[in-house]
């Protein structure tokens, strides 16, 4: 199986890139920064078939480029940032752009390239934020609310043609991103104590088994560990 991981360079992308070549896939790594090159080493031992593509998940043309150019069969986005409070319009438009937009071009670019093969699964990485508002994280929030609509109205549209869309809501996650959030002293989730923050591996293992028939239920859904 081919799947392309956007935001794949970041440190839950690069459990989910481990997980796939581990068992002999080959995994397309999309993102705006090369792969840390420890990463790249370690990868290479795998008996799965690595590919790295540059793009901006905010740039459409870019995201589509790269879609029809490696037609993977299911795709996983991973890409997305977070914020402190965005009054500024710049931040608030970067936040929106990636978790938000850089969700709907990777839908726009991928659904045509798989009703082509006949079926292929879409895998978005959503958060609790899109269901509860955390205060400080209102871009973050509203982003990734709106990418949950886009994952539901994806599913009653394309589920006909044979394509599988879902979503991951993996909690609070053991990353440097939860050092930072636990500095910042940003809403009840920089209280939290780092014990209850999951391994990054099972967001990853939860990714490969929504890749296969087995998570059906979970169609136009979360699956929320």
């Amino acid at each position: 199986m081919k799947v392309l991981v956007s935001g794949g360079a970041g440190f839950v992308g690069l459990n989910i890139v481990e997980a796939l070549l581990a068992r002999g896939d080959t995994a397309v790594v999309l993102g705006d920064s090369a792969l840390p090159s420890e990463a790249r080493r370690a990868f290479e031992q795998l008996p799965g078939t690595l590919a790295f593509e540059r793009a901006d998940v905010a740039d459409g043309l870019a995201v589509q480029a790269v879609l029809e150019r490696q037609q993977p069969d299911a795709v996983v986005h991973a890409a997305a940032i977070t914020s402190g409070e965005t009054r500024e319009f710049s931040e608030f438009d970067r936040v929106v752009d990636v978790n938000l937009k850089g969700v709907f071009h990777g839908l726009r670019a991928a659904i045509p390239v798989m009703r082509a093969q006949g079926g292929g699964t879409i895998i978005i990485v959503s958060s609790g934020a899109a269901r509860a508002a955390l205060e400080g994280w209102s871009s973050y929030c509203a982003g990734k609310a709106g990418a949950l609509m886009l994952t539901q109205a994806a599913h009653l549209e394309e589920g006909a043609h044979g394509i599988r869309v879902l979503g991951l809501s993996p909690g609070t996650v053991a990353t440097e991103m939860q050092v930072k959030i636990k500095a910042s002293g940003v809403n009840p989730v920089s209280q939290l104590d780092p014990s209850v923050h999951i391994p990054a591996d099972w967001p990853a293992r939860a990714l490969l088994w929504m890749c296969g028939p087995e998570a059906d239920q979970w169609l136009g859904k979360d699956v929320t560990l």
